[in-house]
């Protein structure tokens, strides 16, 4: 079953907390005040003490996305899924493998924590794939993964905006869509090869933004994410977005 779709503009947006500690990462939850509800914390700040502030955010009554794209032995993944799910955190990611979501599916198994599979990578592109050695280029491994994980019981899956479209034509409202590479018009991409400015994300249905630098980096980060959640909020009650309902 789905997990349920936000609804309020300010619940859409997950603040990237791309920080080296929980100091740091502290000041920024401070900054931006309720400006968020959301935090990511992915792979640097988690090893550099972050998952203490998984529980430390869920019990302030934060929601809490755990980023660490799990890929293991199936019996490494289950273990760990549920320790996750222990912290209080409300989303973590797995690698969209069929082995691997059916595992941390089982680790969440009665813990309310909801599994997102990363598809693939929003810094790869097609030949980047094909370097890897996938025969499928971006759009076509994307629906499949997304395809194996509606199998799998997960409850989203993580895709950059450009597919978010064809994975709503594909597969209707079966999986909540998470999308990263996101950045307001006029910031810079970075090193996302996939990107979308907010309001074409939400049009094209994605039901959570991943922003990370344009806040973090900002020099007013609680006005950086009010601006994007503005703009969520105009985008949701455009026509387009209109015409798709809550999600």
């Amino acid at each position: 079953m789905t997990a349920a779709r936000p609804t309020d503009p300010r619940d859409r947006l997950i603040v990237a907390l791309d920080a080296p500690d929980i100091g740091e990462a502290e000041r920024l939850v401070a900054a931006i005040g309720d400006a968020a509800r959301f935090y990511k914390i992915g792979m640097e700040l988690a090893y550099g003490g972050g998952l203490a502030l998984t529980a430390k955010l869920a019990q302030a009554g934060k929601r809490v996305f755990v980023d660490l794209k799990l890929h293991d032995i199936p019996n490494t993944v289950e273990r760990a899924t549920a320790q996750i799910a222990r912290l209080g955190a409300t989303f973590l990611t797995v690698h969209a493998y069929p082995q691997t979501m059916r595992a941390a599916v089982a680790g969440a198994k009665g813990s309310g924590l909801e599994l997102l599979a990363v598809s693939v990578l929003t810094s790869s592109d097609d030949a980047d794939l094909a370097e890897a050695g996938y025969a499928y280029g971006v759009a076509a491994l994307v629906e499949r993964r997304a395809r194996q994980a509606v199998a799998a019981g997960i409850d989203g899956l993580v895709c950059s905006p450009a597919e978010a479209a064809k994975i709503r034509a594909a597969l209707g409202d079966s999986l909540l869509l998470v999308t990263p590479g996101v950045r307001p018009a006029g910031t810079a991409t970075g090193d996302q090869k996939r990107v979308a400015t907010p309001a074409a994300a939400i049009a094209d249905g994605a039901d959570y933004l991943v922003v990370g630098r344009p806040i973090t980096q900002d020099p007013d980060p609680r006005a950086a994410a009010e601006r994007i959640v503005g703009e969520i909020a105009a985008s949701v009650s455009s026509p387009r977005a209109a015409g798709r309902g809550p999600g």
